[in-house]
């Protein structure tokens, strides 16, 4: 059947198509030089129109595409119309039903994953919506026709969800298995812990994304949740123990979690490892050697004497190396430095000691060559740190030896050489699921071998707990953007917070917490207290009220209780502490450095040497070129990590914090307390 445009209407309409003709399964329009097939899985609408004196015919097409047809005889126009929605409606029809089989298929699809009794990852949304996009581009007729037909509609609107709302569905769908599973294994979070998991606990527990970090704030059970963790992977039988890597960050903290999965889990084969024995194991597996540990790694002393001995000899053999040294200390770092053969002074030495195990280790962490170090600086410091690392070169080259002669590695080196190892294949990964504590700590060496183990086996899930409120380890090599761009760095996943501290009353809490969030790189997260506390919970005192603060403790604190006495630096022990054995006998007293208390607490909290000073707190210490290129960059905040340093320190405490500050001197962070509304007093 054909339709044409009148000679008049072909004249006065001045369009490309005059003629309209119906075919088998579609429509063919043609002009005098144009001719356009449209078949009838192309054609979304047809629309019949009456102009002033002629008929119209309109087609619409896929991305908003229309043909007309001008001038035709209006009732030509009308019975063409007819027989060609007659041909198409029934195409439509037969096609619809085809269409119907597709979609229910893939609704199957659906409804197996919405029923199954798993997580559904992020991971697996992208294959789903492939899927569906597969789907539709199957189907015998346009997509935007599916609402039309009753037996395709609801079947269209489902999978149509999970292609333009994908994440907000998985969200609904995991929310409700989760609710299923913390019901169906309810006795399981009650009892695997000495106290039951809370709802934030058990829900980060149960979370089946690939990357998992759970922000846990000081005394919120990041512990607990990571033992659970491991019990749960075991009682839902998603790995064997063997295929459980449980990762810290020392000896002692390994040998705890150990200690702690035998307590709540019993004898079941998992083994917390350090990162350095993990790349031991890789090593030994990898290269059938058994690398020895150097002993200057667990030997300060000799490792010290070691660096000294050839700084020392470094500067008397060559003048140009004891002027480079001179100016380094002088200029760069501000120390005082003796004249003459100023490498001979002992307390200089000893100063200078710690320094150079820092700077070496950050050379060794980097692994690369003395080029690559430089290349990696600034332009407008890079002749500087040229020289610097010209300095460091010969004491780099005597710890190598030393390494040579001893037939062993040190850490950097092990961590290196595992690296490769997994890179070329010959380590097999056995692990499923990798369980890291205090992610936070975490160093872009470490982080490159989770990188590599994942790469090795793809189905690997990495399940952190950490808080960046609590990262105070840059000056070790520690990244916190490892932390808190974790997304970007180990790929998309999920992000949970524990949000109860079982630890500190609400107003330590509440004085922390507001602290540490004035750097605005810190992310946000909730925590609350069980208890409440008082305003006196957190005070600050002159520093010289020690002594009568602690003849008062003396009065109520009871010998179970413990109080600790922490300080920026160990030089800054107060003297008091001298006496605290005859003085104050009955006192549960400890002293150590902030950074020493980390993982600690106690009833009571004294935070010592708020003064302003290079080394007050906070500290003012003087970083290297070295230390600017090599170590990670800081945030663009002021003492963003000394401001973490007093976080640690002041959530260390359970009923009570005293702050003592130099009124002569007094710290920049008194004034930021002050303004969190804590109390000065003059007397305790």
């Amino acid at each position: 059947m054909e339709l044409k445009a009148t000679s008049l209407g072909k004249h006065l309409a001045q369009h490309p198509y005059n003629r309209v003709r119906l075919l088998h399964a579609g429509v063919e329009v043609s002009g005098e030089k144009h001719e356009y097939l449209i078949p009838f899985n192309q054609l979304i609408q047809v629309r019949c129109k009456r102009g002033i004196v002629w008929g119209e015919l309109e087609f619409e097409l896929p991305d908003e595409k229309v043909v007309r047809l001008h001038g035709t005889e209006w009732q030509e126009t009308q019975r063409f119309y007819h027989f060609l929605q007659q041909a198409w409606q029934q195409w439509s029809a037969e096609m619809s039903d085809v269409s119907a089989g597709v979609l229910q298929q893939q609704v199957a699809q659906i409804k197996r994953i919405e029923q199954q009794d798993k997580w559904f990852k992020k991971s697996e949304l992208g294959k789903l919506q492939q899927q569906i996009r597969e789907a539709f581009s199957a189907l015998p007729m346009p997509v935007a026709r599916l609402e039309e037909f009753d037996n395709c509609r609801a079947d269209y609107h489902l999978c149509l969800q999970w292609l333009q709302q994908g994440e907000r569905s998985i969200e609904q769908r995991n929310r409700q298995w989760t609710e299923r599973m913390l019901e169906q294994h309810h006795d399981f979070f009650q009892t695997v812990e000495s106290s039951p998991l809370n709802d934030a606990q058990s829900r980060a527990v149960v979370n089946g994304e690939d990357s998992v970090l759970v922000l846990a704030g000081a005394g919120s059970g990041k512990t607990s949740v990571l033992v659970a963790r491991a019990g749960w992977l075991l009682r839902r039988q998603e790995a064997e123990p063997g295929q459980i890597l449980l990762l810290a960050f020392g000896r002692q903290a390994a040998g705890e979690m150990n200690d702690r999965i035998k307590e709540r889990l019993g004898d079941v084969g998992i083994q917390a490892k350090t990162f350095h024995a993990l790349a031991l194991q890789i090593i030994q597996q990898g290269s059938r050697k058994a690398p020895a540990i150097s002993r200057l790694e667990t030997d300060a002393k000799a490792r010290k004497e070691l660096l000294i001995t050839h700084w020392r000899q470094q500067c008397a053999e060559k003048k140009a190396q004891a002027k480079g040294w001179r100016q380094w200390l002088t200029e760069e770092l501000e120390w005082e430095v003796p004249e003459g053969d100023f490498w001979q002074d002992k307390r200089l030495a000893d100063r200078l000691a710690s320094r150079l195990e820092r700077w070496l280790g950050l050379m060794r962490m980097h692994g690369g060559s003395q080029a690559e170090m430089i290349e990696q600086a600034d332009e407008e410091i890079r002749d500087l740190f040229s020289k610097r690392i010209r300095l460091m070169a010969p004491l780099l080259k005597a710890w190598k030896s030393a390494l040579k002669e001893e037939g062993a590695v040190d850490f950097s080196g092990l961590i290196h050489q595992a690296v490769n190892i997994l890179d070329k294949g010959r380590f097999v990964s056995p692990w499923k699921h990798i369980l890291v504590d205090e992610f936070q700590d975490i160093s872009p060496q470490r982080a490159l071998l989770l990188a590599a183990l994942r790469r090795q086996n793809k189905q690997t899930c990495l399940f952190a707990v950490g808080d960046d409120w609590q990262a105070i380890y840059r000056f070790s090599g520690a990244e916190l953007t490892l932390t808190t761009a974790f997304a970007t760095n180990f790929g998309e996943g999920a992000q949970c917070a524990l949000d109860t501290t079982y630890r500190f009353n609400e107003r330590i809490g509440e004085v922390a917490n507001r602290f540490v969030q004035q750097n605005p790189h810190q992310l946000k997260k909730p925590l609350n207290s069980l208890s409440k506390g008082n305003k006196k919970s957190v005070t600050i005192l002159p520093h010289e009220q020690l002594e009568p603060l602690l003849d008062k403790l003396s009065g109520y604190a009871k010998p179970d209780e413990r109080i600790l006495v922490l300080a920026r630096y160990h030089h800054l022990k107060p003297e008091a502490l001298a006496k605290a054995a005859t003085r104050w006998p009955k006192l549960d007293l400890e002293f150590m450095t902030i950074h020493a208390s980390k993982g600690q607490q106690a009833e009571y909290v004294i935070i010592a040497g708020l003064h302003e000073a290079r080394d007050g707190f906070p500290a003012v210490a003087r970083e290297s070129v070295l230390e600017e290129v090599l170590l990670p960059q800081p945030e663009d905040f002021p003492d963003a990590e000394e401001r973490r340093l007093l976080y640690v320190a002041l959530t260390r405490a359970k009923h009570q914090v005293w702050l003592l500050q130099d009124r002569e001197r007094p710290s920049v962070f008194v004034d930021h307390l002050r303004e969190l509304g804590v109390p000065v007093q003059k007397k305790p």
